[in-house]
Order: C-alpha cells, then structure tokens, then sequence
C-alpha cells in the first residue's frame, strides 16, 4: 500500500509541479531560453560538449533540448519531443516533463522517465488536448528535466530546464 501512495503521489507531483519548474533555475541549474529558429539537433553535441558552447566536458552537468516542432493530431492528440542527458539517478527517479503554451492557454503534455547514463537520449511526451484543443502554428514548449527523491513524500529537484518557441504541425 505505501508503494502504491508513493508512486500514485510521485504521479502527480510530476504533473503538478512541470509549469512551476519553469520558473528558470533558482536553484543554480541549466536554464536555457532560446529564440526562434536556434533549436538544437543531436548533431549538435559532440564528445560531450555543444558546438555553441553552451556545455563543456568538464563543466557538463545535466542538458535538456526541446525539437523545433510539435505534431496536433486530428483526433487533438499532441506531441512534443527533444534531446536530454542526465548523469546521476542514484537520489531518486528523474522525469522529463513538458508544458505546451498557446495564446493563453497552458497545459502538461505527458511525461518521460529518463535515463541517466550520461548519453544523449530523446524524450517523446503526449497527450490528448480538447476543449479547446490546441491548433497548428506558433507554440512555446517549457519543459523540465526533474528528480524526485527523498524520504516519505518524494520532492522535486529541477536539474534542468527549457523554453522554447515550437511550431505545431
């Protein structure tokens, strides 16, 4: 039964706190906020460090990269994805979680247990959005790469997080 509340409570704890986390790291980690038309691909890191110097080998802590699209689906499923790596999961789970943002309107799009190897990984998260239901065109994803961990009731540990402008197909 505690293993069912633990798990139920670290559920919606992820799912809660994804938009809090994008409060842009307070706690001294990566926040990155990009413009337009700057989303990075894999190809982008190379022997651990990215081309725009943004991440060294010896300065690499944890990444988090958000594509440069988003799908909507007829049935108003969506779809977001990205890069991410992490080093450590020893404290406790890490997740990958993400936000979509549109006009006024936000909302938590599923989220991903991550791998923490020290390899380049993607995330996928989707969800079903209605009423209204989101539509192609110029979007914001914040998402956030968190730990949970702890004693009890898990808390959350941002490592990471990122903002950036998406186009919805």
């Amino acid at each position: 039964m505690r293993v069912r509340l633990v798990l139920a409570a670290a559920a919606l704890l992820t799912a809660a706190v994804a938009p809090l986390a994008h409060a842009g790291g307070a706690d001294g980690h990566h926040t990155a906020d990009r413009p337009t038309g700057s989303h990075l691909r894999d190809s982008h890191l190379r022997d651990g460090h990215l081309r725009d110097g943004h991440f060294t080998d010896s300065h690499f802590t944890d990444g988090l990269f958000v594509d440069a699209y988003g799908t909507v689906a007829d049935d108003s499923t969506v779809t977001l994805s990205g890069t991410y790596r992490c080093l450590d999961d020893s404290a406790g789970p890490v997740f990958v979680s993400s936000t979509l943002v549109q006009g006024d309107r936000s909302t938590g799009i599923g989220g991903t247990r991550a791998v923490c190897d020290g390899h380049l990984h993607t995330w996928t998260n989707s969800s079903v959005v209605k009423d209204p239901a989101y539509r192609p065109g110029a979007a914001r994803v914040e998402a956030t790469l968190m730990q949970l961990s702890g004693t009890g009731l898990p808390l959350p540990r941002f490592l990471a997080t990122e903002k950036a402008d998406v186009e919805l197909r």
